[in-house]
């Protein structure tokens, strides 16, 4: 059984209602959704970090209409092709907890630095548990999980590398670079081609696999189009004028375009 650490001091955390406390008695509420907020004021990089609950919300509309639903279907094979006896899985900047659902293990962590994301997770899936906590700090002992995913989030390698048993597998899911480019060309005046390291050698880890997927897929409406919008870092660097034109869109065919990487943690 995994146990959460405290924040503040480190120790064991006792996880029961109404709130979950160390032996140095430092308290945390259990919030009538079932998630833990172990986010110290001394983690955040501003009043109310990562995704708003507007963001959040377009996402799970985005995600359950299914049109990423070919992502979702590629991460559970990878998980049953390399983690195929995974007791312990975490997602780190899990959001609303849509693909963490897609999965099955005895214990299923999602970990974000959003209190709205987390909610929206909490919400969504019962049988797993949810903590406001950064990637950068993982409130788990050492050696916690047998997989751990990043999707579309944070790669905190060392973290990573430091909550993952050896053998244990790490699922990094990065945009590629031609992800998206309709939506782009809409809203910028002009693309600017920047390499991407898309699979980077990462200390304590081995690159077992690689892989691409790419898809098409169209929406048929204005809400659907500025979800889209919502669910990606391009709603933080949109221009007056950029977010103008997407207003004006209510039709909108594009392409994903998603990379795959999977690493086995190394021995220690």
């Amino acid at each position: 059984m995994i146990i959460p650490l405290c924040p503040v001091c480190g120790a064991p955390l006792t996880t029961e209602k109404p709130a979950w406390k160390c032996r140095n008695n430092h308290s945390f509420d259990v919030a009538r959704q079932g998630y833990v907020n172990l986010l110290p004021v001394t983690q955040k990089h501003s009043l109310h970090p990562g995704d708003t609950a507007a963001m959040v919300a377009a996402r799970r509309d985005f995600l359950n209409a299914g049109y990423y639903e070919p992502v979702a279907e590629k991460l559970r094979e990878l998980v049953a092709s390399y983690a195929p006896h995974a007791e312990s899985i975490l997602d780190a900047g899990c959001g609303e907890g849509y693909y963490l659902s897609q999965l099955e293990a005895k214990e299923r962590w999602g970990v974000d630095i959003s209190k709205d994301a987390v909610r929206f997770a909490a919400a969504r899936e019962k049988s797993a548990r949810f903590l406001v906590a950064t990637a950068a700090h993982l409130p788990f002992s050492d050696a916690a999980f047998d997989c751990v995913l990043s999707m579309f989030a944070l790669t905190a390698a060392a973290e990573f590398a430091r909550v993952l048993k050896d053998g244990g597998i790490f699922i990094q899911v990065l945009a590629g670079e031609k992800h998206l480019s309709a939506l782009k060309s809409v809203i910028y005046p002009m693309l600017l081609e920047k390499e991407k390291n898309l699979h980077p050698q990462l200390d304590s880890f081995t690159l077992l696999h690689k892989e691409t997927l790419s898809f098409a897929f169209t929406l048929e409406t204005r809400e659907m189009v500025q979800n889209l919008l919502c669910m990606t870092p391009h709603v933080w660097r949109i221009s007056k004028n950029g977010a103008e034109a997407l207003a004006r869109i209510s039709r909108l065919s594009d392409r994903t375009e998603v990379v795959f990487n999977v690493y086995g943690r190394q021995k220690r």
